[in-house]
C-alpha cells in the first residue's frame, strides 16, 4: 500500500471507529511512519537503528549477501510489510523451501492477532499506527513473502491485468519495465519492476518487487501463476481486499480504544463501514496511481477533517530536542518503542517455529535477548511486564 492508504484512509478507519480527528490523524501518520522509518532516518536524529521499520533502495543495495544480511532484511521486512500468515504451513520440500515458504504473507494469521494485541498492549497511538499499517499490508502484499526468494516472489512472464467493462473483466498482459524515472501507465498496462538476476539471495526478489507496484494500487486486480503454489493461478483482487483491509482496521482500532473486549482475526466492521461503503470503494476502484486528494476529500467531506501533507519535521524536532531521559516520552521515542516490540514479537515467533530465516532471537522482557533489544528490555522492565 502507498502514502494514500496508510495516512489518509487509516485516519478515516480512525474516525469511524470512534477517534477523535487529532488522534486519527496521528494514528494515520504513524501508520505511514512505518514506510519511512529507515536507519537513514533514524540516524539522522539518532535514534536506536534497530528501530528501521524500512530499508530504503539504497541500503539494500549495500546489504550483502552473507546469512546476517539476509535475516536482517527478513525481520525488518517480515515483521512490518510482510506479515507470515502461518508459520506451520505443510508444505513438501526441502528444509529452506518450507522456511521461505511459510514466510508468506497473508491476512487473518496468529500473527496479524498478535500484532494488534500488542498495540493494545503498548497503549500509545504511535503503536496503534503501527499495528495498522502492518494489518493493512497483510492484504495488500497477501502471497508475497518478506525474504529475498525467487522461488517464492518471482511472478514469472505471465502476469495479466483484470481490466472491468460493461460485460465483466478483460484480460490485458502486463508488460514490466526497468525505469528509475517513468511513472507507471495503468491506461496502457506498462508498470516499472524489479530485474531478476535469477538469484534466491538477490534484493531484486524480495517482497513484490517483482510484481511492481501492483500490489500497492487499490485499483489493480491482476492473474499469474507462482512456483510455489505449482503454477496454479492466482487471482488478487485489490479492491476487494483493500475494502476487507479497511474494515478490519476499524474493527481493530475499536478494539485498542477499548470498545470492543477481544480482538479476533477474520472480523470486518463492515456495518460501521457501510454509510460509507460506495464512496470508498469509488475511491479504490478508480484507476489512479496516487488517490490522495480523494481520501483528503473523503475525510473533509464527512467530518470536516483535513490532514496537513505527511511530514516528519515537527517529530523529529521534538525528538531531537528532548533529552535522553525525554525522548522515549516523544512521538518518534513511542514509535521506537512499539516498533522493538513488533520486530521483537514477529522474529521471536519466526525461530520459535523452528524458522532461522529471521536469525536466532530470544526474549528480551526475561533479561536475555540479543544486543538490538537492550532498550526493549529496559523499556519492558520499567513497564513492569515480559510481554
Amino acid at each position: 500500500m502507498q502514502l494514500d492508504f496508510h495516512y489518509y484512509a487509516t485516519a478515516a478507519a480512525a474516525l469511524i471507529a470512534g477517534y477523535d480527528p487529532d488522534q486519527s490523524i496521528k494514528t494515520g501518520f504513524f501508520s505511514q511512519m512505518t514506510d519511512h522509518c529507515s536507519r537513514t532516518f533514524l540516524s539522522g536524529i539518532k535514534a536506536p537503528l534497530n528501530a528501521a521499520t524500512t530499508q530504503l533502495m539504497l541500503e539494500l543495495m549495500e546489504s550483502g549477501s552473507d546469512p546476517v544480511s539476509m535475516q536482517d532484511i527478513t525481520r525488518i521486512w517480515a515483521s512490518f510489510h510482510f506479515l507470515p500468515a502461518d508459520l506451520k504451513a505443510q508444505v513438501k520440500g526441502s528444509i529452506l523451501y518450507k522456511s521461505k515458504y511459510r514466510l508468506i504473507c497473508g491476512p487473518d494469521g496468529a500473527l496479524a492477532g498478535e500484532t494488534v494485541r500488542l498495540a493494545k498492549r503498548e497503549g500509545t497511538i504511535e503503536a496503534a499506527g503501527l499495528a495498522m499499517h502492518v494489518l493493512a499490508d497483510t492484504w495488500a502484499h497477501r502471497y508475497f513473502a518478506g525474504t529475498p526468494s525467487l522461488v517464492i516472489n518471482n511472478i514469472g512472464d505471465d502476469l495479466e491485468e483484470l481490466i472491468p467493462g460493461e460485460d465483466g473483466f478483460t484480460r490485458r498482459p502486463v508488460k514490466f519495465r526497468h525505469s528509475l524515472t517513468a511513472e507507471d501507465d495503468p491506461e496502457n498496462g506498462i508498470y516499472n519492476n524489479s530485474l531478476n538476476n535469477y538469484s534466491e539471495k538477490s534484493v531484486m526478489v524480495l517482497g513484490h518487487g517483482r510484481a511492481g507496484h501492483l500490489p500497492d494500487l487499490s485499483f489493480a486486480r491482476y492473474v499469474y501463476m507462482p512456483a510455489w503454489g505449482d503454477y496454479r493461478q492466482v487471482i488478487k483482487d485489490n479492491p476487494k481486499e483493500y475494502y476487507n483491509a479497511f474494515c478490519q482496521m476499524v474493527y481493530a482500532l475499536k478494539y485498542l480504544r477499548g470498545e470492543v473486549g477481544e480482538f479476533e482475526t477474520g472480523v470486518y466492521d463492515y456495518e460501521a463501514a457501510e454509510p460509507y461503503g460506495l464512496r470508498i470503494k469509488e475511491i479504490l476502484e478508480k484507476r489512479q496511481l496516487d488517490a490522495c486528494e480523494d481520501w483528503k476529500a473523503f475525510l473533509k467531506e464527512n467530518w470536516d477533517v483535513v490532514p496537513g501533507d505527511f511530514d516528519t519535521r515537527a517529530a523529529e524536532k521534538e525528538y531531537t530536542d528532548a533529552p535522553d531521559s525525554k525522548k522515549d516520552d516523544t512521538a518518534i521515542g513511542r514509535f521506537v518503542l512499539a516498533a522493538l516490540a513488533q520486530k521483537s514479537m514477529v522474529s521471536g515467533s519466526i525461530f520459535r517455529s523452528g524458522n532461522l530465516l529471521a536469525g536466532f532471537s530470544a526474549d528480551p522482557g526475561k533479561g536475555k535477548g540479543i544486543k538490538d533489544f537492550m532498550k526493549l528490555k529496559d523499556y519492558l522492565g520499567r513497564r513492569g511486564t515480559d510481554d
